[in-house]
């Protein structure tokens, strides 16, 4: 870098003068009243649209492909026409000036009618050409993932699901540890109870203000209470004894049966069955029951013995 001149320093210091005195300047007239809004206009410069068809050519003719159509494919043609407003006896042709672009009904039939078109132009070609237009029914589509992706994706969504796991395991302990420590504490709490009672109930004894001595067999009641429900809860893992088992059974399970014994009004008006002798056992004092009885009636002991001496 050269140095600056001191003409060329002296320049610069003088513009930088002009500057600050031109601000101060606009300073004081802001300050008296001289400059009004509207008073400095900025003016843009015109566009100037540049239209280089030429070189557009150019670009058209370096990226145009002379491809046949079966790789483009692209077809141009008019909407089919319009069968339902024919039947109703509308205008059936729709150019694309005559659709309202506001209307959206008209707007998607005409889109619609319009690949109609193209499905209805394409698949002869298609099938002059020899390509198939259906997927066969053992047709599988290749994955746009790789094996390798989806692999990764698996363990990540494993980790997840194990990292899941675990937090709610970890849950769980807390919760028990919590619901512990309150059992303890009732249970501590509890002990203090009943000592705080035993020591009161100690004292009353030794003061001679009570002659009963009950407090002294709360052990043994807890012990026999827990022996007796342990008997109980080893009696319910066994399951029902064997003769409960033989009664089930034989007799059911208890629950609502037919209903063969209800009486019935037919049943409860019908007296053609009813003895009186028989109800009110009158039959038992004579009659063929009462010397059958008779009968068959067992010898006293000392006429078997001497039946037992004759043989």
């Amino acid at each position: 870098m050269e140095p600056l001149n001191e003409e060329s320093q002296l320049d610069l210091e003088s513009e930088e003068d002009d500057v600050e005195l031109s601000d101060n300047e606009l300073q004081a007239a802001f300050a008296k009243g001289l400059l009004k809004p509207g008073m400095n206009v900025v003016l843009d410069k015109p566009k100037t649209f540049v239209n280089n068809r030429v070189g557009l050519k150019q670009c058209l003719t370096e990226f145009r492909k002379d491809l046949p159509w079966v790789e483009r494919l692209d077809l141009t043609n008019r909407p089919v026409e319009d069968v339902l407003s024919k039947a109703e006896g509308k205008a059936s042709d729709v150019t694309n000036r005559d659709v309202n672009a506001d209307d959206d009904f008209q707007r998607e039939m005409f889109f619609y009618r319009q690949a109609q078109a193209a499905v209805l132009e394409a698949l002869p070609l298609l099938n002059h050409l020899d390509i198939p237009t259906k997927r066969p029914e053992d047709y599988f589509a290749e994955m746009t993932k790789s094996d390798q992706h989806m692999q990764k994706i698996r363990k990540k969504l494993i980790a997840k699901q194990a990292i899941l796991e675990r937090s709610e395991k970890a849950k769980k302990l807390r919760e028990q540890r919590k619901f512990g420590k309150k059992v303890q504490m009732e249970v501590i709490q509890k002990r203090q109870k009943e000592k705080k009672a035993m020591m009161s109930a100690v004292k009353k004894y030794q003061k001679g203000m009570t002659d009963k001595l009950d407090f002294l067999e709360g052990d043994k009641k807890t012990a026999a209470s827990s022996s007796q429900a342990s008997k109980k809860s080893a009696a319910n893992k066994k399951g029902p004894s064997a003769k409960r088992k033989y009664k089930n059974q034989k007799f059911g399970f208890g629950g609502k049966k037919s209903g063969r014994k209800w009486n019935t009004k037919e049943s409860y008006d019908d007296v053609s069955s009813f003895r009186s002798k028989v109800a009110h056992g009158k039959a038992a004092k004579g009659g063929k029951k009462g010397k059958g009885r008779k009968q068959n009636k067992r010898p006293g002991k000392s006429v078997r013995n001497k039946m037992r001496a004759r043989s």
